[in-house]
């Protein structure tokens, strides 16, 4: 005979309204409203989600049908004036978007108003408030009646980057990634639309880059895409900033044009480029300089959005000093490479700049070269998180996205055909905390943190595409979305993860294939799967406002 004990430490933490991103100011209170059918909301009706708890919510079942009825939402806008479309406040340039909205609900369901200045508070007023509600036996109600939300984002960028050249992602599965930023009012989709690997974007004025750079005539996004895609975002809250990369990153462009391409498919790639294939822009050529410029803006003048990134990252030198033509040009005029880079870089920009738009680069352009960049050019920290300071100090706006914490294709090994024991560059795997925990201003000097436009996470495609897409993105990328809205005011990781978990069950109802964070046991209690070193603080009397238990097992 033997006996072993199993110890289960639980922590119950009383139950926080599920929304996400967390809204600045939130108080609510304990009472049940159910919402009247004639309600008409789309994904009020469509949801149908039960609350995340021991028997979905089942013990609500008498408080639900004593509850009073909410029959009406009242929109009320604020401040008069010149009321502009969803769409139009969108595109705004940044820092005159406006998306404060108050949400008011009140225990007997008789008042429900949400007030705001512009038809994009509204928006995220509406969003928040479809997260309040649960279902139950053919019933949608809420639990938290009365409650009051006074709420704005802290940053003016909250992003989600997707890299559509390196494997195609078709336009229906990108509409329902908008609907999934919006969901948690993510407001900038960064469409990384053209690489080396191919070149799927039509340019009328240049239709031999996609009949001969793309995988297929199936696989390009015509003028019609575009509009199409970017009138869907702009509805939804966001703003599509289309990039084409330059000087690097550019081969597909070497099928069409082969005199503006040095270096195109050459071998061993290592020697010329980050990644295969080989091949970048003759930034020595006038006539390159001209053809990119004109390009860039025949793109970007067709575009809703004020904001253009002409990348800037991984250009390969060595390319250069092989390249004849280059070589060629280059002496002529008495440059070295950096000079020639700062008249290629100053013509397109200077171009985007006469039709109205602000470039963005990443942080390779501000860094690693000696770059005049035009003041108001926004700059991209992706190599570090620890170079944003360093832009910072060189007085440019910028945007986080760093690769040790948002980079959504980390540690899934690596790609390379021959590399069995080899693990991706980025190596470990970006988990959703470790995103949550990234803090926009460290190192960063209070009178510089203005600077600081906000951040994204990023899905470099070269493993994935749209059978895989919602299992990398979601929920992960949602962090970043409240970092960046939320600011200062969000939660510790334990407190943010019934509310992520909430999110991703209400993300499934609506068609996203988010992946589970844990075992369906544990999204029903929250605590219990804390590390054993957690559930001892709280035994120990560190979380003050959780009541604690334990069970004993004798076998």
């Amino acid at each position: 005979m033997w006996s072993l004990a199993l110890v289960l430490f639980v922590t119950l933490i009383p139950h926080a309204t599920a929304l996400w991103p967390k809204p600045k100011v939130l108080n609510t209170g304990t009472e049940f409203l159910k919402l009247s059918p004639s309600f008409t909301v789309h994904y009020l009706s469509t949801d149908k989600l039960e609350r995340l708890v021991p028997g979905r919510g089942s013990d609500d079942a008498s408080s639900v049908e004593k509850a009073p009825f909410l029959d009406k939402l009242t929109i009320s806008l604020e401040g008069g004036g010149d009321w502009r479309s969803i769409a139009e406040e969108s595109i705004k340039p940044l820092g005159q978007r406006n998306e404060h909205y108050s949400l008011r609900i009140t225990e007997d369901g008789k008042v429900a108003e949400i007030t705001a200045e512009t038809s994009l508070g509204v928006l995220r007023g509406l969003t928040t408030f479809e997260q309040l509600w649960h279902y139950l036996d053919g019933v949608t109600y809420l639990h938290e009646a009365p409650l009051f939300i006074d709420d704005e984002p802290s940053y003016v960028w909250r992003g989600l980057m997707l890299d559509t050249t390196r494997n195609f992602f078709p336009v229906n599965d990108i509409k329902r990634t908008f609907d999934t930023m919006s969901m948690v009012k993510m407001n900038t989709f960064h469409w990384h639309v053209v690489d080396s690997q191919s070149f799927p974007l039509e340019v009328p004025e240049y239709p031999e880059l996609s009949a001969k750079g793309a995988y297929s005539k199936s696989e390009v996004y015509s003028t019609r895409d575009v509009e199409d895609l970017t009138a869907y975002a702009a509805k939804r809250g966001i703003d599509v900033v289309v990039e084409v990369d330059t000087p690097g990153h550019t081969a597909a462009i070497s099928e069409a044009y082969p005199e503006h391409i040095a270096c195109p498919y050459a071998s061993p790639w290592g020697d010329f480029a980050a990644e295969p294939p080989a091949g970048q822009l003759r930034l020595a050529s006038s006539a390159t300089t001209e053809f990119t410029k004109n390009l860039l803006s025949a793109i970007a003048i067709r575009l809703p959005s004020t904001i253009f990134s002409t990348g800037g990252d991984e250009m390969n030198e060595h390319c250069y000093e092989v390249d004849g033509p280059t070589q060629k040009d280059l002496m002529s005029k008495g440059w070295i490479l950096e000079d020639a880079l700062k008249a290629f870089t100053s013509a397109i920009h200077n171009g985007l700049k006469a039709i109205g738009e602000t470039a963005v680069v990443w942080e390779d352009m501000l860094l690693e070269h000696s770059l005049s960049l035009l003041e108001d050019t926004i700059v991209m920290v992706w190599k570090s998180s620890e170079n944003a300071a360093k832009v910072a100090g060189a007085g440019h706006r910028l945007v986080h996205a760093p690769s040790d914490y948002f980079y959504l294709d980390c540690g899934a090994g690596e790609w390379l055909g021959n590399a069995a024991d080899s693990t991706s560059w980025c190596d470990p795997f970006k988990s959703w905390q470790k995103a949550y925990t990234f803090d926009p201003i460290a190192s960063i000097p209070s009178s510089q943190q203005h600077l600081v436009l906000g951040g994204q996470q990023l899905l470099w495609a070269e493993q994935s595409g749209p059978e895989n897409m919602d299992s990398i993105i979601w929920p992960r990328a949602a962090a970043s979305g409240e970092v960046f809205w939320t600011g200062q005011y969000r939660d510790s990781v334990q407190d943010a993860l019934p509310r992520l978990h909430d999110l991703r069950f209400r993300m499934v109802k609506r068609g996203v294939k988010a992946i589970p964070l844990q075992p369906y046991w544990c999204a029903l209690r929250p605590g219990a799967c804390d590390a054993r070193e957690d559930a001892n603080d709280d035994i120990n009397g560190k979380n003050g406002e959780s009541e604690q238990w334990r069970v004993r097992l004798e076998l």
